[in-house]
């Protein structure tokens, strides 16, 4: 298989890839599972995350990977460029603390059902609005550190460099159809939100605005 081959078809594994994963996140078939397979949906974001997982190892196995080599740093600039990965790591770790994590995989929404406490309202899982930690600089902190964590390392092949600029784009464009769903969910309050703090890149106004409230946001 020639380079261009491998190029093209890595980027089709890579779309489908995202398409599948925007199509399950969506509220729409949320919605219909809900109308249809109430039962199902308590269930719906563990479920979710284990497909998102499986279609990952599918693009990754799958993806020709061909045998080019755009750089390989040599010491000290291979030690050197260690050093933002860690501070993507950190950042990750950092984010982590500010979100709820068996929310956040799925757990959380079992025991509810389990308590029978689960509102089938929140579809697959409650949100709210609070700003806190990482989401006081950026709105998708964990786009933000993922991108510095994937862009940094002292050896790059090919593959890696389409699969990350792949992200980067799918980051972005994905954060768009999320954001739309946040803006419904809480109206004049993330507006507000979006005009304050940059959508992945850092942004800082938040801190330079004396007026702005106490409330913590963690999306």
């Amino acid at each position: 298989m020639t380079i261009l081959l491998s190029i093209l078809f890595i980027l089709i594994l890579f779309a489908l890839f995202a398409v599948v994963h925007t199509w399950l996140a969506s509220d729409s078939l949320k919605f219909k599972i809900k109308n249809r397979f109430p039962r199902l949906l308590p269930y719906y974001r563990l479920m979710y995350n284990f497909l998102a997982i499986i279609t990952f190892l599918i693009f990754y196995f799958f993806s020709p990977k061909p045998d080019v080599i755009i750089f390989d740093l040599h010491y000290p600039f291979d030690m050197l460029i260690l050093f933002p990965q860690f501070i993507g790591i950190a950042g990750l770790v950092w984010t982590l603390f500010h979100i709820d994590g068996k929310e956040f995989m799925g757990i959380s929404q079992v025991m509810r059902l389990r308590n029978n406490s689960y509102d089938y309202s929140t579809l697959d899982e409650e949100s709210h609005l609070r700003i806190s930690g990482p989401y006081k600089i950026s709105r998708h902190p964990i786009y933000f550190f993922s991108i510095i964590f994937l862009l940094f390392r002292p050896y790059m092949t090919l593959f890696y460099a389409i699969s990350i600029f792949c992200f980067i784009v799918y980051f972005y464009i994905g954060s768009i159809f999320e954001e739309r769903k946040l803006v419904a969910r809480f109206g004049n309050s993330y507006i507000k939100y979006q005009n304050e703090v940059g959508r992945i890149i850092p942004s800082f106004k938040i801190f330079l605005n004396q007026n702005e409230s106490k409330d913590e946001i963690n999306i």
